[in-house]
């Protein structure tokens, strides 16, 4: 199976970087894994609900020419679907055999997603209804893709 993830923003923090590409090296065994950062639009302080659309639009475009078509698109999104690590497991396990061989996690900026990007979603996801910043969600996200192959796998790494 092929997993792209793509991020609005560069991540600069040394401790993101860093954990981020532990996760990449654990995940080689059991996937092709491709990492995509699309640029971010800087958000004007005091800047309105027009703008703040207009952003997630200017970054929607990003992301959506860098979905291949055909892909099975995840966004993550607060109003997502909430699954336990169990839950996800099974779930990637479904698509698998479902057929999805491609799949791509999608992480919008500091303001969300584009309602273009939530529309090409096949599933929208929420890993809470907390607010985790988009560099953090990263990591976390491919900390549960890595637990997911390990619980296929019947590996401990799950207890």
């Amino acid at each position: 199976m092929k997993i792209t993830v793509i991020g609005v923003g560069k991540i600069k923090e040394k401790y993101f970087t860093g954990a981020i590409d532990e996760y990449a090296k654990r995940l080689g065994r059991f996937c092709k894994l491709e990492l995509i950062e699309v640029a971010d639009e800087k958000t004007p302080e005091g800047a309105g609900a027009a703008m703040e659309e207009q952003i997630r639009e200017k970054e929607g475009v990003r992301i959506l020419q860098k979905l291949p078509a055909g892909i099975f698109v995840a966004a993550l999104a607060i109003d997502g679907k909430m699954l336990d690590s169990l839950e996800l497991s099974r779930q990637m396990e479904r698509w698998n055999v479902d057929g999805v061989s491609h799949m791509a996690f999608v992480i919008g900026g500091s303001l969300g997603l584009s309602k273009k990007v939530l529309e090409r979603a096949d599933i929208r996801l929420s890993f809470s209804k907390m607010t985790f910043p988009h560099q953090l969600m990263r990591v976390i996200l491919l900390e549960q893709i890595y637990r997911s192959f390990m619980i296929r796998s019947g590996a401990p790494y799950h207890k």
